[in-house]
């Protein structure tokens, strides 16, 4: 499935009082990732929830294999696992600048109607561009 690379470099406000990143930015990262892999597919999260579409995570499971710290390089490859129905389900692996794995990590989000709250199917203009 579609896969993208995203880089972030550690800030010292993300570290701890050990000088490793705290557990509580990985999602951010994650984040990232994610909304850089939609806009390289040349969908915009803004223009979706403009559309009333909104992406809640359901789901976040980490695995933390080396720690992080402050000014290091990340690489994260984000990897879409299938192709999306109500849920979208993401697979990602953080790597550190000696190419090491140092996260790995799977999210599940659900498309949402804004206005009703209710699980919808992925929208068909998404549908196209993964198929693209």
């Amino acid at each position: 499935m579609k896969s993208h690379e995203t880089f972030v470099k550690v800030r010292y406000a993300e570290t701890d009082q050990m000088g490793v990143v705290h557990h509580g930015n990985y999602p951010q990262y994650l984040e990232i990732a994610r909304l850089d892999w939609l806009d390289s597919l040349g969908v915009s999260y803004k223009s979706m929830e403009e559309e009333g579409i909104m992406l809640p995570v359901f789901e976040l499971n980490l695995k933390y294999h080396k720690p992080i710290t402050f000014n290091e390089n990340l690489r994260i490859e984000t990897r879409l696992r299938e192709t999306p129905n109500v849920k979208i389900i993401f697979d990602y692996a953080i790597y550190n600048e000696a190419g090491e794995k140092v996260t790995s990590a799977t999210s599940v989000l659900v498309f949402m109607d804004s206005k009703t709250r209710k699980p919808i199917r992925c929208p068909e203009y998404i549908q196209k561009k993964l198929k693209a």
